[in-house]
């Protein structure tokens, strides 16, 4: 019987036994030896202490599931069914164990083991520990405050702890003297009954992020309710991102949008409170208040510059200008350790005329300056001693990249699709996909080489990842077979070569 319009048909094979979809998945599990994330993941966050899988076996599973594109919960059972990929993971399980701690891995087990992934009621019961009960009693409590923020249980804390750790340890093999933090929050959509409306007037989540620049790596990931303000508390985030940074760090600058327009968070870093790091140099979107607004007005026609940026062919106009605002906030003067703080303003023609009745009722600041032309106007404060326009060119480096991040935790990883109604085990699916978006970058980076640096994730997948083979069992060693003329083929040789390589590198 023909099954389609075209002259083929798809026949069932019971003896493909071996078998992988996923053959580059190998390079990540690498990845994860060398920087000992199994053992690591079982030490700090210690729910899988007796028996079944361990914690570090249960954090492999759930990243693999991010890596190979699945989305949900149920798409561990395309990993279980995949043979090789099953074969790659047993014996990277036993990699390294003695013959009395292999047996000890087999008697964690009642029955006989029959598969290599956690079942997908075995994950849920998994996740189910990170979800602290007490805290959602006060989450869904009616006088809850409505910025509430659950304390993440002793298994959140190591979950985030794994990834600090990994961030520290890509540093030792990538050091970088410099972080430029960017921090930002995104709003992970949901139809969860539980979740609360967000500021766009839906129901999500809103994570806050601390994204490193020049590791290209989020070096936190604090999991948030909706309608908690992404401002809310960021000073408190910063100096646990501060307190993670690892060793070998002279400096850190910082970035925010509007929401890091914060009184302490400004005077924290602009004064130099935190003991390691003293002042930290920080451009961060500025609130349009009255005194902003009328300061803006009153700056002089001559004092505005045109806005250009670089490209391939040269400088050109943004069709924006830029000018420095004489404006000093009442705030700023209440301590005589302020440093400099200056207010940049850009301003841009409406080219498009507001029609009648919608005045006020713009989605951005707009402003009637000269000769009463309307311009679209923004602000940026910022304690950094360098040209105003070359300020404003380093400020808007963060938007695109932290856009990028956002999309590749929500979109090519499962961060977008979260499994349950329990708070605290949505945080811990986000934050296995923070850490598999860093393990990503790390094998792009240390094993695959700059060219792969600024490749996404569907990118690695197409060219690496989705590499079919055969796994196969012989003179008690694991052989994969690949095409030799699969350009991915000499890929992954190199990336396990380099890392090979990090193997001696210490973990935390």
């Amino acid at each position: 019987m023909r099954q389609g319009m075209l002259p083929f048909q798809y026949v069932g094979e019971e003896g493909g036994k071996g078998m992988t979809a996923f053959g580059g998945l190998g390079v990540y599990l690498d990845l994860f030896s060398a920087a000992r994330l199994p053992a690591i993941a079982d030490r700090e966050i210690g729910l899988r202490t007796a028996q079944g899988y361990r914690d570090g076996q249960m954090v492999v599973a759930l990243v693999l599931l991010n890596l190979a594109g699945g989305e949900g919960v149920r798409d561990v059972e395309v990993l279980e069914q995949d043979d090789g990929l099953c074969a790659l993971v047993r014996r990277a399980e036993q990699h390294g164990l003695g013959r009395r701690e292999r047996r000890a891995q087999e008697q964690r087990w009642r029955r006989a083991r029959t598969r290599t992934f956690p079942s997908q009621s075995a994950i849920f019961r998994y996740l189910d520990g990170f979800h602290d009960r007490a805290q959602e009693e006060r989450r869904s409590a009616p006088d809850a405050p409505l910025a509430f923020i659950p304390a993440p249980n002793r298994a959140l804390q190591g979950i985030r702890r794994l990834n600090r750790q990994f961030v520290v340890w890509v540093h030792k093999a990538h050091p970088q003297q410099t972080a430029t933090l960017d921090m930002d929050a995104t709003l992970v959509e949901t139809g969860k009954a539980e979740a609360r409306f967000g500021y766009q007037g839906t129901k999500a989540y809103q994570p806050l992020q601390v994204y490193w620049v020049e590791q290209d790596m989020l070096v936190d990931s604090e999991f948030r309710d909706g309608n908690v303000p992404a401002g809310y508390e960021q000073l408190r985030v910063l100096k646990e991102a501060l307190e993670a940074m690892p060793e070998g760090v002279a400096q850190v600058l910082l970035r925010s949008d509007t929401a890091g327009y914060q009184q302490d968070l400004l005077l924290y870093c602009g004064e130099g409170k935190n003991e390691r790091f003293g002042v930290i140099p920080y451009a961060v979107g500025a609130d349009m208040t009255p005194a902003l607004r009328e300061a803006v007005r009153e700056t002089p026609a001559e004092a505005w510059q045109p806005l250009e940026e670089e490209t391939a062919w040269g400088r050109k106009p943004t069709g924006q200008e830029w000018a420095e605002v004489c404006y000093v906030p009442n705030w700023v003067g209440h301590t005589q350790r302020r440093g400099e703080y200056r207010y940049l303003a850009v301003r841009e023609p409406v080219r498009q005329g507001v029609l009648p009745g919608m005045e006020g009722q713009l989605p951005f600041e707009a402003l009637a300056l000269e000769e009463g032309r309307m311009y679209k106007v923004t602000a940026v404060v910022t304690n950094r001693a360098v040209p105003g326009d070359e300020l404003l060119h380093w400020y808007r480096g963060r938007c695109g990249k932290s856009e990028e991040v956002h999309s590749v935790l929500k979109s090519d990883l499962a961060g977008g699709t979260l499994p349950s109604g329990s708070f605290g085990e949505n945080a811990a699916w986000w934050a296995i996909a923070v850490l598999s978006f860093n393990l990503h970058v790390a094998v792009k980076r240390l094993g695959l080489g700059s060219s792969w640096a600024h490749k996404r994730l569907k990118a690695v997948r197409y060219g690496l990842i989705n590499i079919a083979g055969r796994v196969v069992d012989h003179g008690r060693q694991l052989f994969i077979r690949v095409r030799a003329s699969h350009p991915g083929f000499k890929m992954i040789l190199a990336a396990r070569k380099n890392i090979r390589a990090l193997a001696a590198i210490p973990s935390g």
